[in-house]
């Protein structure tokens, strides 16, 4: 199992799967890009499926989660997602997508056997889209959404960033669509894990906001039994619709974190905000077999701290961005 010295458990893996992102989200990274990582650098499709398989097989992961960049980047991703389904036991296959793509791709990912989908968009505006992503693609994601849902990649969950002056009155009208089209919102707070550290407490909309925005056209009543889930949950009149709200920075949810990340060059860390990785591309390219990854990855994640450290006045950025680390 991956423990850590504060009693918990990782069963939740987020795999990334590139840093590469067709999208240019002004929270996210400059509108001219990163300097993407090189080929070699990168997990081969097999040593992807080999971590998986240590983690699922040896280590307790019962979830899989692929992330990029943008994962449907990723040339092998159908074959990589069937693979990984086959593993025994068999662990739940997720993928979080900003949707471009996932039009043509949904059905067959559907067949590999992934479960479900998250896709990011943050307004129902094309015009705000490009605005906030620098990229004239609205039209794609609301397809791919759809393709998402008919192809049973449900429940299909949106994730959705609010920024000040910029989509920040949409919250009761997302919420609305998300109802009426059958996908379940979450609004996440804008965390400090862009390329140009230029995050600003003070210049985020926070949960309390978020709620308030959308108490004013709607009951939400709280659900109960978060676990480790990252969002706080509400059923929306009466349900059976929700809405979630993932508050990192003003209610951190760290004691009942349950997640590990691997990155798309082999690095375990063992929080989104983590300053530091452990390698495992290295170990592995050696001839490490899978007993001596698996004690990598243990050692790893026993060393994890309580929280993430946003509430304290000594955080630091790391130094990778979200594109390059994973969602």
């Amino acid at each position: 199992m991956l423990l850590d010295t504060h009693g918990r458990t990782a069963t939740d893996l987020r795999v990334s799967l590139t840093d590469r992102c067709n999208l240019r989200c002004t929270y996210c990274m400059p509108e001219e890009g990163l300097s993407w990582l090189a080929k070699p650098e990168l997990l081969t499709d097999d040593e992807i499926v080999r971590l998986v398989g240590v983690a699922v097989g040896q280590l307790g992961v019962t979830e899989v989660r692929f992330t990029g960049g943008e994962p449907l980047l990723r040339p092998g991703l159908v074959s990589v997602v069937e693979r990984c389904a086959a593993l025994r036991p068999r662990p739940r296959l997720s993928l979080t997508t900003n949707g471009i793509g996932l039009e043509r791709t949904a059905g067959a990912l559907r067949a590999a056997g992934l479960d479900r989908v998250n896709v990011s968009l943050d307004t129902l505006s094309s015009q705000t889209f490009e605005r906030i992503t620098r990229r004239r693609r609205h039209g794609d994601v609301l397809r791919g959404l759809a393709a998402a849902r008919d192809a049973g990649l449900t429940p299909v969950k949106v994730n959705a960033v609010l920024l000040p002056g910029v989509n920040d009155s949409e919250a009761p009208e997302l919420l609305a669509w998300a109802l009426a089209e059958g996908y379940e919102l979450r609004f996440i707070e804008q965390m400090p894990l862009d390329a140009q550290h230029g995050w600003q407490r003070g210049r985020m909309v926070t949960a309390e906001e978020i709620l308030a925005a959308l108490e004013r056209r709607f009951t939400l009543t709280p659900e109960e039994g978060r676990g480790s889930a990252p969002a706080e949950r509400w059923l929306v009149d009466g349900g059976p619709g929700r809405v979630g709200v993932i508050a990192s920075v003003t209610r951190p949810f760290c004691r009942a974190c349950d997640r590990t990340r691997l990155t798309a060059d082999g690095q375990v860390r063992d929080c989104l905000f983590a300053r530091e990785e452990s390698d495992l591309r290295g170990p592995l390219r050696a001839g490490a077999d899978d007993a001596e990854l698996a004690e990598l990855w243990r050692r790893a994640m026993w060393g994890k701290k309580a929280g993430s450290g946003l509430d304290e006045p000594t955080f630091e950025q790391p130094a990778r961005p979200m594109s390059a680390i994973g969602g």
